[in-house]
């Protein structure tokens, strides 16, 4: 899996058209000077040429110009922020909120483009082997952690519940990731200077479908989650399962969680390149030794997991699928914010945590809440349930007896 992964990655490194390497601090003093000048300009009563000027500021300069991708290859944590805070400085604006308001958020906006410009700054003379390799390195591991937890987990799933001979189907969305990640990376290494909105839009969007099917996936094992339950239906209904959906939803799963992660890894490596002209070497060793530790962990995790009693291992996978849901939900709020599809409301004192998806807006609060509330709302429902339908047993028992 992960040697056809690397094959195609490296394929795309040296297909891929390579524009001029983005200049960071340049571009981040320009988006400075010209949003100044634009929040200075702005009138509550007529906010709409503000909020123009911003949106454009965000797509046209700070997404086409290449540093939205350049910056999350060398920090995520700081490209969420700067996306968080962005979107909330155009959402203020279209809302007409008081001008001191949105100047508050241009002014945290601002700070967060100094650390950027301090990013750069440190490791304009980093340009050696070691350095080169260590962060193409970090990208795959960044990247495929996530992937590898997914697919490895299923398919330790599945081997335990005997029916290692239809592990393919993992294999198959594995597969089928692939190239859909080298053509979506390739498509947006073209389009994303015309259209600079493409790339947090489709990231949103692959981010909740993959939300939805991880749900789907793990109430699905649960559900199976006693022995006895798994037994009767690997017996009885197995042969039919593919084409009802239950086994195409496993290899949805895996192809998602690999294309979720293969497109911006491409694209990554694209960037990683061109700020890097010369040192295909180390990029490629970086990349080789990232795929030997993704290999290792996977294998660990498969013979760990051989060692959990079957309910504990069936109950692990579906939680960590789920949770991984709840992550993905909230990263996707924030992607499609930036893309301004969804709202942004800011909430003070909630940390902004990139690796759990949490940000400090309502709208991304609400939605990993709801997610995490959810299984305790229907496992009151269904306690409730159980307790009405004992109560009419106790109440109709005695009726029957003559």
């Amino acid at each position: 899996m992960l040697k056809h992964w690397l094959a195609g990655i490296c394929l795309a490194l040296f297909t891929l058209a390579a524009p001029a390497a983005p200049d960071g601090q340049a571009v981040l003093a320009d988006i400075q000077s010209r949003g100044a000048r634009t929040v200075a300009d702005y009138r509550p009563d007529d906010p709409l040429p503000t909020a123009t000027a911003l949106s454009a500021l965000y797509f046209d300069v700070f997404e086409t110009s290449g540093m939205e991708l350049d910056i999350g290859m060398r920090d995520t944590g700081l490209k969420a922020k700067i996306e968080l805070r962005f979107g909330a400085l155009n959402a203020g604006a279209l809302q007409g909120i008081p001008a001191d308001q949105l100047q508050a958020r241009w002014l945290n906006l601002s700070k967060t483009l100094d650390e950027a410009k301090a990013l750069y700054a440190q490791g304009s003379a980093e340009a050696g082997f070691m350095s080169v390799l260590f962060k193409s390195m970090l990208i795959l591991l960044r990247e495929g952690l996530e992937a590898i937890l997914i697919v490895a987990a299923l398919a330790t799933y599945m081997r335990r519940a005997g029916a290692a001979d239809r592990i393919w189907v993992l294999y198959v969305g594995v597969g089928a990731a692939l190239p859909l990640s080298l053509l979506t990376g390739w498509g947006l290494a073209r389009t994303l200077r015309a259209s600079g909105a493409s790339q947090a839009t489709m990231e949103g969007v692959v981010m909740l479908l993959a939300s939805a099917v991880l749900i789907y996936v793990s109430v699905w094992m649960i559900s199976k989650r006693e022995s006895r339950r798994w037994q009767a239906w690997v017996a009885g209904q197995l042969d039919s399962a593919l084409s009802r959906g239950s086994l195409f939803a496993l290899g949805l799963t895996a192809c998602l969680a690999v294309y979720r992660e293969g497109a911006e890894t491409v694209l990554f490596y694209e960037a990683l390149r061109i700020a890097n002209r010369g040192q295909d070497s180390a990029i490629l060793t970086g990349l080789g030794a990232a795929v030997a530790v993704l290999g290792g962990l996977y294998m660990l995790i498969r013979q760990a997991s051989f060692r959990l009693p079957f309910h504990r291992l069936f109950a692990g996978t579906a939680l960590l699928l789920y949770g991984l849901a709840v992550i993905f939900v909230g990263q996707a709020v924030l992607e499609l914010q930036a893309a301004g599809h969804v709202s942004v409301t800011p909430l003070a004192g909630v940390p902004q945590i990139q690796w759990l998806g949490l940000a400090p807006t309502l709208e991304g609060v609400a939605a990993q809440g709801g997610l995490l509330g959810l299984p305790l709302l229907l496992t009151a429902l269904l306690l409730h349930r159980g307790a009405a339908g004992g109560a009419g047993r106790q109440v109709t028992g005695p009726v029957q007896v003559k």
